[in-house]
């Protein structure tokens, strides 16, 4: 069995390095610098769905890091939320939190983690994956509070809330991959790296 092959992660990510180094991959994370708001921005002009923006920066990223590195193995990665027309991006500010939040308490909406795996420069593999999340109608006050000790570690994430810690309070019902929310679809790409060999099995 050849040695597993070495991972390049393009995405800066620390929970996502952080699942993939604690599932035994041998990982560097190499952020890729793309412009996301501008292709997302021109995306959504173009009526493009939000599976397919989640998709479109997955690979964007990936192809950016393995024309640098075109011997290299290379996950791109995206999550974006959906609710009803609209795509949220992270929050630039904590009123944008605020915001954000006061606007999906009490609704259901869609989070979708797309991957995109190149090798030797090329795509090889890619896996889109989708949760629905439903939040509590909490009040004014309990938002403040959440802000008050959160902010602003949940500034890197979609949503303002990571379910790994006290997110999860906000919610009422959560259907889906746990690892789908946390950005990274782990089981389908552990599944096709061993299939391919690339890791053992």
């Amino acid at each position: 069995m050849p040695a597993a092959r070495p991972l390049l992660l393009a995405s800066a990510s620390e929970i996502r390095l952080q699942l993939l180094c604690s599932a035994g991959l041998s990982v560097t994370a190499l952020p890729a610098r793309i412009d996301e708001e501008a292709i997302r921005a021109s995306l959504t002009e173009e009526a493009a769905t939000p599976r397919d923006v989640a998709d479109a920066l997955a690979e964007m990223k990936a192809r950016k890091l393995a024309d640098k590195h075109p011997e290299a193995l290379v996950l791109g990665c995206d999550q974006i939320l959906a609710f009803k027309q609209q795509i949220f991006a992270k929050p630039e500010s904590r009123e944008e939190a605020r915001q954000h939040l006061q606007t999906l308490r009490g609704q259901t909406h869609k989070l979708l983690s797309a991957l995109v795996l190149y090798d030797q420069g090329k795509p090889i593999w890619r896996h889109i994956s989708e949760a629905r999340l439903t939040m509590h109608p909490f009040s004014d006050a309990w938002l403040d509070g959440y802000l008050d000790r959160n902010w602003p570690a949940v500034s890197a994430c979609v949503g303002a809330y990571m379910l790994e810690a006290e997110g999860v309070r906000l919610f009422s019902a959560i259907e889906g991959d746990y690892f789908t929310i946390l950005g990274l679809p782990l089981l389908p790409l552990l599944s096709y790296l061993g299939l391919r060999g690339f890791i053992e099995t």
